[in-house]
């Protein structure tokens, strides 16, 4: 029995078979709405909070000190304004692990006869000799020539994957993946202003990794999308259908692919940080997780509902009824191409919980044949009367 003969009774079910109905072009401007609301939280807690730019960013000195019970953040602190430096601003902080516990202090350059001076208060506070404390130093200058850089490898990557995508596809397909991989960028970096997350190099590194993540996505589903629209290009199908065909087609593969690729993620947050106490790991997952989960809201509810916005009408004359439910249904099964497959009712009794409208009209049902037929089957060829 082929799966378009018989319908899964449930949601699950369905979409583990292939056999979803979700109008995503219906539900566009709910995912648009989410994604602008999204966007202005972060442009309002950039203003307000800013970002928490870590050491390599603003430049300062930092000391790593043996935590014990006689050395705590509060005697850090206290250190700090024995030597007349100011705590505000001061970063003071315990980073425990299976191997290590210490405090670390980070504050703005000062000269080195003051950083000397507190390194020593700091082992004598401690209880330790001053060479079991680390400290280091970073010039700011040498943190705006990272974000440069970062800035820098932004752009030309942007530009790189504008070029490659309007020569593999066409330059629609490029504008709405831009706009996903913006988007991704935007959410990550809003969640690290709003709850305060300290951006740090192997942050950085993680970004870019976010918009190679997030273009793979897009591309999948771009590419069935083109595949679909060569399946239907005799038929004038409006494109809304094509793009709702094809993201219910590559759906639970866009599941799976995600899932596959978080749970790594997860283990290093969990194990390299939690366990390990690995702090570079957690500063590199943490954005990698944020940014993962935002590309998948962005091939689904960004990219391909702007990309159908920007190519709906487009050298298509004849207009119809957008399909939905059973109709759909179909069309996803047979993918268009089978000639047999009408609208099968659920095993519920025609109930669709997957966010479609109950339509058995027939004259729907035959839009979806009536391609499949023109596709797949040809008119014989007259035969060449013999000359005698």
């Amino acid at each position: 029995m082929s799966r378009g003969d018989h319908i899964a009774s449930t949601g699950l079910g369905r979409l583990f078979r292939g056999q979803t109905a979700v109008d995503f072009y219906g539900k566009r401007r709910i995912g648009l709405i989410v994604a602008i609301v999204v966007i202005v939280v972060t442009l309002l807690s950039l203003f307000t909070r800013g970002l928490n730019l870590g050491l390599d960013f603003e430049g300062g000195d930092a000391w790593d000190v043996p935590a014990s019970e006689t050395f705590t953040t509060d005697d850090a602190a206290d250190v700090l304004e024995e030597n007349g430096v100011s705590t505000t601003g001061a970063r003071i902080q315990r980073r425990s692990g299976e191997t290590t516990d210490v405090v670390t202090i980070q504050i703005e350059e000062v000269s080195r006869d003051v950083a000397l001076d507190l390194t020593n208060g700091f082992a004598e506070r401690a209880g330790v000799d001053a060479e079991e404390i680390s400290f280091s130093f970073t010039s700011s200058t040498w943190g705006g020539e990272i974000t440069e850089k970062a800035v820098r490898a932004l752009v030309i990557f942007l530009i790189i994957v504008s070029i490659f995508i309007s020569i593999r596809f066409e330059y629609r397909m490029a504008v709405a993946a831009l706009a996903a991989m913006v988007h991704d960028v935007i959410v990550v970096v809003g969640v690290y202003s709003v709850f305060g997350f300290e951006v740090t190099p192997a942050t950085v590194i993680a970004f870019l990794t976010i918009l190679g993540y997030s273009l793979y996505d897009t591309i999948v589903v771009f590419d069935r999308v083109q595949e679909n629209e060569g399946k239907y290009a005799g038929v004038r199908m409006p494109y809304e259908d094509i793009v709702n065909i094809s993201m219910n087609q590559v759906l639970m593969r866009s599941i799976n692919t995600s899932i596959s690729s978080i749970l790594p993620v997860i283990s290093l947050l969990l194990i390299g940080s939690g366990l390990l106490g690995a702090v570079t790991l957690r500063e590199f997952a943490l954005a990698l997780l944020v940014g993962m989960i935002s590309g998948i809201y962005s091939s689904i509810f960004v990219a391909t509902p702007l990309l159908a916005g920007l190519k709906a009408n487009v050298g298509r004359k004849a207009r119809r009824e957008r399909l939905t439910g059973d109709n759909l249904r179909a069309a996803v099964i047979g993918s268009g191409v089978t000639g047999r497959v009408a609208a099968a009712p659920t095993a519920a009794g025609g109930d669709n919980d997957d966010g479609g409208d109950e339509h058995d009209d027939d004259a729907k049902t035959a839009a979806i044949l009536e391609p499949a037929g023109k596709l797949l089957t040809h008119p014989p060829r007259p035969r060449k009367k013999k000359r005698r």
